[in-house]
């Protein structure tokens, strides 16, 4: 198990799967030293799920959550278009607080869940995602 990840995690809604991903990585960000700052961040046609500061770094997450690995591996999810789309919203957020670190990244955490109760089987944490 991770650090910063309970062991058995709490009854899990199956219609709020995505809510519960966001909250397990929350919960690993910050036992890693992140700052949360926002969480759901919308502008424009865009959300960031995860908006921290980590070191001297702002740090935008997406996260993505699935049941099982039916379709692929979670990461797999994020195609360029969508990479494209949380840079535009993640440069609208840090055109709006200046006073936050000038070095941005972006990185993705992937988690599958057991399909009943809810028990992490995979959590990956792939800082400064590239396609």
């Amino acid at each position: 198990m991770l650090p910063g990840l309970q062991k058995s995690p709490p009854h899990r809604p199956r219609n709020n799967t995505g809510a519960y991903g966001e909250q397990l990585a929350v919960s690993y960000l910050q036992h890693h030293h992140f700052r949360i700052l926002e969480r759901n961040y919308r502008a424009g046609h865009g959300e960031i799920d995860i908006i921290a500061v980590w070191r001297d770094t702002l740090v935008f997450v997406e996260v993505k959550t699935r049941i099982s690995f039916s379709y692929g591996r979670p990461e797999d999810a994020i195609s360029r278009r969508k990479l494209q789309e949380i840079t535009r919203t993640a440069l609208m957020y840090k055109h709006g607080h200046p006073e936050l670190p000038e070095s941005l990244r972006i990185d993705v955490i992937a988690i599958v869940l057991a399909s009943s109760g809810g028990e992490v089987i995979s959590f990956e944490h792939i800082p400064n995602i590239t396609l």
